[in-house]
């Protein structure tokens, strides 16, 4: 009895004022005629009072057909195809004298001509005449007409032949329209039926004020109850996309490493992503199977003179202690425009801006990269790379393996280790990899080395230590948010990104 009456002392004013009316299976409307409560306030009354377990609230909705503005004109003057063979009921007549006679506008009479033609009622010539079918259809009732009678009719107590004769007048202009009604029906539980038989007062102070308090008017008082443990509606708060929000922590990583950010266009020559890095033009990576080419415009410009000719010589001749790739280099191919395919290219141009005076630098990028793979769960034809150069005098490997070790750390995995590796710009180079604490597992999660002086030398224009990476970025965040489908990082499902926790590290 002590949990009824403070379930009772809990209930909002809007609840008193609508419980009273609650029968069983009554709906919204009713209540709200009884009450004189706007409809929001009903239904959010009841969503409280079945929230407290006290009703059950059942939703409908309902196709309910009704006349629009030509419907309701018909109704009342005949449509036009009755208005058409009523003319000729005596005798035949031309189109026009039968638009004259019938109050036909050029529209009805197109769509009449259509209808009773169709239905062998009419036979065309200088004069157009009804036939017997069409004698016969005078004395009878179309199924539009009957219909047009019995609106407004929910679209479920339709028979068959009402229902051809609704989507032949929905086809027309402004005949019928049909609207989704909500109906809204109510239930009480064996605890609401409980309720109807106690007293429930209506007089219950809502909040305090001040003024009770300088007065004292609160002694002796009967306040609402609240509680506190009631089930709410969810409310979302705005917030970023949850691979947004991890990308802003990664760059916060470098930037507080004391890194400046690089940027760029996602459309690069490949004389910025492939050349200018020392591969070859005749290498796997630059197939079409593997690299996405623009069609429009398909090339685009060459940086000055000096740094195409510096690249060029690298590549056929070799610089100081290189050999080169001994081939023609063409500098059509390296005008070609493709999708970005690592963000290396940011690093070679932003290396070739460099000034003496601008070392020691260190940069970073986070950015989208693209590759011609097929998309499955662990492949996607975009993703996003992590990049980072530092370009210093005193730069060595094992500051390389500590800026990388420094950066895993802060993502929250402590066990990183190294394998060698090969890639045609660096030398050493080695593979990063993670431990999966979940898989038990090492993962690998990127290449980095140093830059070879082919790379360094025609772009800087001298040989100074470059530490390089490339980390992928999605591998490294799928474990926080646990997924298992790369390409679930990359979709817009509402539900998912309202739930999905914040990035918090």
């Amino acid at each position: 009895m002590k949990d009824l009456e403070k379930l009772i002392e809990s209930l909002h004013p809007l609840e008193r004022k609508v419980l009273p009316f609650i029968d069983n299976d009554v709906n919204a409307e009713t209540i709200i005629k009884k009450t004189n409560l706007q409809e929001i306030e009903v239904l959010r009354a009841l969503q409280w009072l079945q929230n407290k377990k006290i009703i059950l609230v059942e939703r409908t909705g309902n196709e309910i057909i009704k006349l629009d503005k030509n419907g309701e004109r018909y109704l009342n003057i005949g449509l036009p195809e009755r208005r058409f063979i009523n003319v000729l009921r005596d005798n035949a007549y031309s189109l026009g004298e039968i638009k004259t006679k019938g109050n036909l506008d050029d529209n009805e009479a197109n769509i009449s001509l259509g209808i009773l033609k169709k239905a062998n009622a009419i036979k065309l010539g200088n004069k157009i005449m009804l036939t017997g079918n069409g004698k016969i259809l005078l004395g009878r009732e179309f199924p539009e007409e009957a219909l047009l009678k019995k609106l407004p009719i929910n679209i479920n107590k339709l028979h068959d032949e009402e229902v051809d004769a609704f989507h032949s007048l929905r086809s027309r202009k402004d005949i019928v329209k049909s609207d989704l009604v909500r109906d809204v029906h109510v239930l009480l539980t064996e605890l609401g039926n409980k309720l109807k038989n106690v007293k429930i007062q209506d007089n219950l102070i809502e909040s305090l004020t001040h003024e009770m308090l300088l007065k004292g008017q609160w002694k002796n008082k009967k306040f609402r109850r609240y509680d506190i443990k009631a089930d709410l509606s969810k409310i979302y708060y705005g917030r970023r996309h949850f691979t947004n929000e991890a990308i802003s922590y990664i760059k916060r990583i470098w930037l507080d490493l004391g890194f400046k950010e690089m940027t760029g266009n996602l459309v690069q020559t490949g004389f910025w992503n492939f050349d200018a890095l020392f591969t070859p033009q005749d290498h796997p990576a630059r197939e079409i199977q593997d690299t996405f080419y623009i069609k429009d415009p398909e090339k685009g410009k060459l940086p000055n003179h000096k740094i195409v000719g510096n690249v060029r010589l690298a590549h056929e001749k070799g610089i100081k202690g290189s050999k080169g790739w001994n081939y023609s280099w063409k500098e059509e191919e390296a005008k070609r425009n493709v999708l970005r395919t690592h963000t290396t290219v940011l690093s070679a141009k932003t290396i070739a801006s460099l000034k003496n005076e601008d070392l020691p630098a260190k940069f970073f990028s986070v950015g989208k990269v693209f590759r011609n793979e097929t998309v499955d769960w662990k492949h996607s034809f975009e993703f996003y790379q992590v990049e980072g150069i530092v370009v210093d005098e005193n730069a060595n490997f094992r500051n390389l393996l500590g800026y990388l070790k420094e950066y895993y750390k802060k993502l929250g995995f402590d066990k990183v280790r190294f394998r060698p590796a090969y890639f045609p710009y660096t030398e050493f180079s080695v593979e990063p990899e993670i431990y999966h604490p979940i898989k038990k597992q090492w993962v690998e999660v990127g290449g980095a080395g140093i830059f070879r002086p082919e790379v360094v030398v025609p772009l800087l224009g001298r040989d100074v230590p470059v530490l390089a990476w490339g980390q992928g970025m999605e591998r490294s965040i799928m474990e926080y948010y646990n997924i298992h489908d790369l390409r679930d990082i990359y979709g817009n499902d509402l539900k998912k990104i309202r739930e999905m926790k914040l990035w918090l590290k």
